[in-house]
């Protein structure tokens, strides 16, 4: 519940009517479908005993007492590289050509000393603390020895000696200003400035520094003490010795930071090594992942890092506060796309509810608010109780139901994964992390504090966006069926797969995104496929055109657009063309205004494509060629058409039998699966699809036909009646065969090096696409007839193109999107 809590204090602070949630009203959103119990949480289910609790959060407390004492090692360091040079400059004051006088001397390391020994004094005292822990541990057992661990008072010790930072912190701006000013005019000064290094870490490792940058490390360091002690006190049982030590320390460390952002000068960004200042470039709100599940941040990124928080629980009269929970220096960043996480049966179930939830919460608000002039008091706070539900529903799927996963990896060896629900938005951030990456060289750490709390004047997104917080204006918004077909691509330099993503805004009742197939290696690619979207408030489409790379880690994104929808393109279609990036897209949208049906609450299950009839299929996927087939095919012509033996060498059963059962159950899985499968376990997963057809391709209705046309004498007469049984088949049974047979014949093309000429290949293709009736003919007639029929059809050069997706029929006016 602490994550409604602290999406609802953003609410709150933005001015948004949001009172404190009932007990009755948690319940009716949340209990009957077991909301308060999340499925990404282990111990939501049951509860561990107090022992094992205790030591959990007492390990855990050891290994942030052994982070405390690194970090302060590393610091230590940094502060013995800052005095390094102190003693030779000092002597160089009193020649006749001195670096720097003896009064900067004095203001350049001004307090300086007095850090260190503060800080060794605390540094050994913990150490030696916590040697003495594994000395108890051998005594009295692991968890006693924990337990008897004291530091509370090093902390409150340390803590009270805090005003020693003052004196650094007010000589803070006259020591960086004589570092810039001799560095400008002192070349000797200037090697010494430029590359500092501090070694004897943790790893052996050496750091180069900046003068200014470890100038800078006592003001950042100062502002981490609370953050240091939050941390250590939340992993501290409450009846701990050390608990109430900690908690005044704390006091004393928040109120001397307090006064020292109110009173201190130095205010100002620190300026980096090119003159650029830290300045916030973009921000937004992104789901976090940790060890205890998804987090809703507001994220920002500046020009030479990334900061994640989140926003504090205020009192009403207060401004709002955000709370520090991590950042990441841009330099040395290395951010990756990787696809999409796999949602567990269970979360898809709760998102599944809390659609249908959020279904019912918007009609009853749109009901309520066509009668404003009724009992106008009570109904007022009946719709704004009804709102408040709608907007803890979205906060709820906001959180839970992004999948598609960008990863942060920083050269200190940090990592934080990031969700989002939108392709689009991911490739902004994606993009402009990048851009700054690419500019960025320096590695000046933060003052945390300063911040975090300028974020609030700072942020250009002040709350996460929610439908329900929208201003309501049904007419110029979009609410039924919202159908989009994707016909082509052009402006490729070189030939390429392609494929492309489409998503709407609005409430997210049903799904908001989906993607086209992935296009065969092209200077055009060509989809002319269908993607239909039950809407509501819809107003904004984006797209995003992604080729996949040759290794399949990472596909790449060639450009992306947005189309603003008009509720005027109704029932008629609309072709659009767009530039995305350099090239150009080619799409219609057509729009039906009808009221939504309501959502299934229960977890639709993927129907399954194998054993099934292909017409079937194809409806159900809106499709005249289904995607198993595209798919399969596709993958073949990138890997396999050098393979020896392709088709006729079987994959392992195993393999061929698990990538069925993900076309079966999860298409999505599947098409992940189909480009790091082994080639032939993809190649034998097509013919297996065709062999357990229930019906064959060619139906068995025209074997005798087909047999017939064989013995014709005349090689016209034969061609012309082929052509036409072949034009008699069903239309996706039709659309199936051409797009196979156009397939094999550039699998044939290939034969020097596969080894499968068009006869290899209508043999081994021809006893799956084509059976006769029930009443079974001479085996030897039957195999001869379907090596035959589809040798004949491989062989001809005029073989129509196949349709991949159902024709639309398009207004002739075609409207250039700039």
């Amino acid at each position: 519940m602490e994550l409604f809590e602290e999406a609802l204090a953003y609410l709150q602070t933005e001015n948004v009517i949001v009172e404190p949630a009932a007990s009755d009203l948690l319940e009716e959103v949340f209990a009957d479908d077991n909301f308060l119990e999340s499925p990404l949480r282990t111990d939501s289910f049951s509860l561990p005993d107090a022992r094992n609790a205790s030591e959990d959060m007492l390990e855990k407390r050891l290994v942030v007492l052994r982070g405390i004492l690194n970090s302060e090692q590393l610091y230590l360091n940094e502060l013995e590289t800052l005095l390094m040079p102190m003693k030779a400059l000092k002597a160089t004051a009193g020649t006749s050509q001195p670096v720097l006088s003896c009064q900067d001397i004095q203001t350049v390391f001004y307090q300086v000393p007095e850090l260190q020994v503060l800080h060794r004094d605390f540094y050994q005292g913990l150490k030696a603390r916590l040697e003495g822990v594994v000395e108890q541990d051998d005594d009295l057992g692991n968890e006693q020895g924990a337990y008897q661990l004291s530091v509370g008072d090093l902390f409150q010790k340390f803590v009270s000696q805090l005003a020693t930072y003052r004196g650094f912190i007010d000589n803070y701006e006259s020591a960086v200003d004589i570092v810039r000013r001799c560095t400008q005019t002192d070349p000797r000064f200037r090697t010494l400035a430029e590359s500092m290094k501090s070694g004897k870490g943790t790893d052996n490792s050496q750091s180069e520094y900046t003068f200014e940058a470890l100038l800078y490390r006592p003001l950042d360091r100062v502002t981490k003490t609370t953050l240091v002690l939050h941390d250590l006190l939340s992993h501290t049982p409450p009846d701990h010795h050390d608990s109430a030590l900690l908690q005044e320390a704390l006091r004393i460390s928040s109120s001397f930071l307090s006064g020292l952002n109110e009173t201190s000068q130095c205010k100002r960004a620190v300026t980096l090594s090119k003159g650029m200042r830290r300045q916030l470039m973009h921000d937004g709100f992104v789901v976090c992942m940790s060890e205890h599940g998804p987090s809703l941040r507001h994220l920002f990124l500046y020009t030479d890092l990334l900061l994640s928080v989140k926003l504090k629980g205020g009192t009403l009269g207060r401004q709002s506060q955000y709370r520090y929970s991590w950042h990441m220096p841009l330099f040395g960043l290395q951010v990756r796309w990787a696809g999409e996480e796999e949602q567990t049966p269970e979360l898809q179930q709760r998102i599944s509810c809390m659609k249908a939830k959020m279904y019912q919460l918007r009609q009853a608000l749109t009901q309520q608010t066509g009668c404003q002039k009724r009992a106008h008091s009570l109904h007022s706070r009946f719709v704004d109780r009804i709102q408040k539900k709608l907007q803890e529903c979205e906060i709820w799927l906001l959180t839970h139901s992004p999948s598609l996963t960008l990863k942060l990896h920083s050269t200190s060896g940090k990592s934080h994964t990031l969700l989002m629900s939108s392709l689009h938005e991911l490739e902004q951030w994606r993009e402009a992390i990048n851009k700054l990456i690419g500019e960025n060289t320096d590695t000046v750490p933060p003052d945390l504090l300063t911040l975090t709390n300028s974020c609030v004047k700072l942020r250009m997104t002040q709350q996460p966006h929610l439908e329900s917080l929208q201003p309501g204006n049904a007419a110029r918004s979009l609410c039924g069926t919202l159908s989009v077909v994707v016909h082509s691509c052009s402006g490729l330099q070189q030939p390429a797969r392609m494929w492309v993503s489409v998503e709407v805004d609005g409430y997210e009742f049903f799904n908001n995104r989906a993607q086209t197939h992935s296009s065969l290696n092209t200077l055009n690619p060509q989809w002319n496929q269908e993607i239909s979207f039950q809407v509501d408030g819809a107003k904004i489409l984006r797209v995003v055109c992604v080729t996949p790379t040759e290794n399949g880690k990472e596909d790449r994104v060639m450009g992306r657009d947005t189309v603003k929808l008009d509720p005027a393109i109704t029932k008629r279609w609309t072709k659009l063309n767009l530039p995305v990036g350099h090239l150009e897209l080619t799409l219609s949208i057509m729009y039906s205004p009808h009221p939504l049906d309501p959502p299934s609450s229960t977890l639709s299950q993927q129907l399954p494509v194998f054993s099934v009839p292909i017409g079937v299929v194809a409806q159900q996927e809106g499709v005249l060629v289904p995607q198993v087939v595209r798919s399969c095919a596709e993958e073949v012509e990138r890997r396999g058409l050098g393979e020896e033996g392709i088709y006729r060498t079987s994959g392992s059963a195993k393999d061929i039998q698990l990538l069925k059962h993900a076309f079966d159950t999860n298409l999505r899985e599947a098409l992940k699966s189909v480009r790091s499968a082994e080639v032939n376990v993809v190649s034998g997963t097509l013919k297996l699809y065709f062999r357990d057809l229930p019906e064959p391709l060619v139906p068995a209705d025209l074997y005798h036909r087909l047999k017939k046309a064989l013995d014709l004498p005349d090689l016209n007469s034969k061609q012309s009646t082929l052509r036409n049984i072949l034009d008699s088949c069903p239309d996706a049974n039709r659309n199936t065969l051409l797009y196979l047979f156009h397939h094999l014949r550039r699998v044939a093309e290939r034969v020097d090096a596969n080894k499968m000429s068009i006869m290899n290949l209508a043999t081994v293709f021809g006893p799956s696409l084509l059976r006769p009736p029930v009443s079974r003919v001479d085996i030897s007639e039957e195999v001869v007839v379907q090596v035959q029929v589809v040798f004949f059809y491989l062989q001809c050069n005029d073989l129509p193109t196949p349709l991949t997706s159902l024709p639309v029929d398009t207004e002739n006016e075609q409207e250039t999107i700039m």
